[in-house]
């Protein structure tokens, strides 16, 4: 079972529907959204701030979600998919998104809606990687505009796991 947990009056509010793995560990201020899946070895952590995820967004296994004490909460939205071992730190990513594995997208920093943040990528604080755009490196920067078998495979990724999902509940 996984590890939820309050943190002083914290404590996480996660849709039903959500499938949580059972080595993730959820705590604090944190709000999952319907059909959401967090896998196994996610660390989510909204101690010191708020964490906010929305609806049918899949954060990989072994990723860490956390938020800063100065200012910056963390917040992902609808349709998001974040890759394998992803470091999400006190930043926004916006609705359709995709954050690619071993990526690490630190404090202030925004990915928009439909944007993508290519695998080991580092999005160094308070940059912001526009719509439509593929930013990669360390530190990231971009490297092209997406295509539209880019949006199709963003589109399907997160749809795939809410599905696979549903095969583990």
């Amino acid at each position: 079972m996984a590890i939820i947990r309050p943190y002083k009056q914290n404590t996480p509010q996660i849709d039903e529907s959500c499938f949580i793995a059972e080595t993730a560990v959820v705590t604090g201020d944190v709000v999952i959204g319907q059909d959401s899946n967090v896998w196994y070895g996610v660390v989510m952590r909204g101690d010191v701030n708020n964490i906010v995820i929305g609806q049918r967004t899949n954060i990989q296994d072994l990723t860490m979600v956390h938020v800063s004490s100065f200012g910056h909460n963390t917040e992902i939205g609808d349709d998001v998919t974040i890759g394998h071992s992803a470091v999400i730190h006190a930043c926004k990513i916006g609705d359709g998104a995709f954050v690619g594995m071993q990526a690490c997208v630190m404090d202030g920093a925004v990915i928009e809606d439909g944007a993508m943040v290519a695998a080991g990528a580092l999005v160094p604080p308070g940059k912001v990687v526009p719509k439509g755009a593929l930013w990669a490196g360390r530190p990231a920067k971009f490297m092209r505009d997406l295509t539209e078998d880019d949006y199709k495979h963003m589109a399907w990724s997160a749809a795939h796991y809410v599905k696979l999902s549903k095969a583990y509940v």
